[in-house]
């Protein structure tokens, strides 16, 4: 068991503060701070804090996958830990985004590398053969877009704004089948001409200003949200998109899981994000990066989908909190000791043969593992190979140990 120094990823949505400040490092930082990374991925692995000197988590499990990951891990996954860790903090809006099925990964992996695109180029869209489900929980409000509205509410919501451009557009989604109709509008819209855009986009924004001013109360937010997005990114077609998505905030300890082809954009707020072990994004809008609207359709779910079916299932074991996914790559739980369990050894409940990231949120914990006792404050986390399980806490006042491990 060794503790892990993240790998941070500085992007221009990140925060020049949520991290540092979750670290304990001074703030504001020189750049946004956008993730921080606790994993093995190939593209920034974390470092173990090892008596010789720092080691890359990603070489550790090369050396000795058996050991770091077991047998049952490796059985399943190969020699390669199948999920990765993320802090993560948008102070701006995030791209509008999905991921691919792992059967639409592998063959877009190999597409491009028949196409000789460079896994780095920012053009590739595939830089793994890998799905990446991915499970969010909140450490503060966190406010997203994800899924598709039902279509009866969108229609509801488009018709409160009042803007008689948008009316052919209402008859396009109601003439058809939810999921034909979402198709058919978005695909309208993302694939827009500009001029059509430059007229359509600000008709929207001044129904959203409108709206807000009318005092009305039940579209607000998403009304909030599309001339925060307009304002960031004018003209552009995802801020007409944000009209199709559930407006979704979290509260600390919500989850949201954002499954394959599950159209979405974090907006603002830090989080715990846990995912398959990749780094594919097929991107739509709202970003500078490199968008590819024809490889988004192709893997777009377009199926509504209520925001009570994008909340994990969050179940009770003692002093576990768990999050249920459909994920096999990863499971995730908060470890919660407080009341008259501090100053106690707690044991951990031992349902995981197979490695553990613990990341501290909250408090401090002594944690004791077959190899030896380290200490995590807020903002640090720790490895913990598979061969040195169980693990055992203790904690003198209240705390939150994230638990990642390997999907049963």
């Amino acid at each position: 068991m060794h503790l892990l120094r993240g790998a941070v990823r500085t992007y221009a949505w990140g925060s020049r503060t949520a991290i540092a400040d979750f670290t304990g490092r001074p703030s504001p930082t020189t750049h946004p701070e956008a993730e921080l990374w606790f994993g093995a991925h190939p593209g920034d692995p974390a470092w173990l804090q090892t008596e010789d000197g720092e080691e890359s988590l990603l070489q550790a499990v090369a050396d000795d996958p058996e050991g770091q990951l077991g047998a049952s891990t490796i059985g399943r996954f190969g020699d390669t830990l199948p999920f990765l860790v993320k802090v993560l903090a948008a102070g701006e809006p995030l791209s509008l985004q999905a991921h691919p099925s792992a059967q639409q990964a592998r063959e877009g992996y190999d597409r491009e590398d028949r196409l000789e695109i460079p896994v780095s180029a920012p053009t590739r869209n595939y830089r793994d053969r890998s799905h990446k489900p991915e499970l969010l929980v909140a450490l503060e409000q966190f406010d997203a877009l994800a899924g598709f509205r039902p279509v009866v509410q969108t229609v509801e919501l488009m018709r409160a704004l009042a803007v008689s451009d948008l009316d052919p557009y209402i008859n396009l989604l109601s003439d058809q089948s939810d999921a034909d109709g979402l198709r058919a509008l978005f695909t309208t819209w993302i694939t827009a001409p500009q001029p059509d855009l430059d007229v359509l986009v600000p008709a929207v924004l001044d129904g959203a200003i409108n709206y807000i001013r009318s005092g009305q109360k039940t579209f607000a937010a998403e009304a909030k949200t599309v001339l925060e997005l307009g304002e960031r990114y004018p003209g552009d077609a995802g801020v007409l998109a944000a009209l199709l998505l559930n407006r979704i905030s979290l509260q600390s300890g919500d989850g949201m899981y954002i499954a394959a082809g599950s159209l979405h954009a974090y907006l603002h707020g830090i989080g715990v994000e846990v995912m398959a072990n990749s780094d594919n994004v097929l991107r739509g809008g709202l970003t500078p990066k490199h968008v590819d609207v024809p490889e988004l359709l192709r893997v777009l779910n377009f199926t509504p989908t209520p925001q009570d079916q994008l909340r994990p299932k969050i179940i009770r074991d003692g002093r576990e909190r768990i999050y249920k996914t459909p994920a096999s790559e990863f499971a995730v739980s908060v470890l919660e000791v407080d009341g008259d369990q501090l100053g106690h050894e707690i044991d951990a409940p031992c349902r995981h043969d197979g490695p553990q990231v613990l990341l501290c949120t909250e408090g401090a914990a002594v944690v004791h593992a077959k190899s030896g006792t380290l200490t995590l404050e807020r903002g640090s986390a720790a490895w913990v190979p598979a061969d040195d399980g169980p693990i055992r806490l203790t904690a003198q006042r209240p705390t939150h140990l994230f638990r990642v491990t390997v999907g049963l």
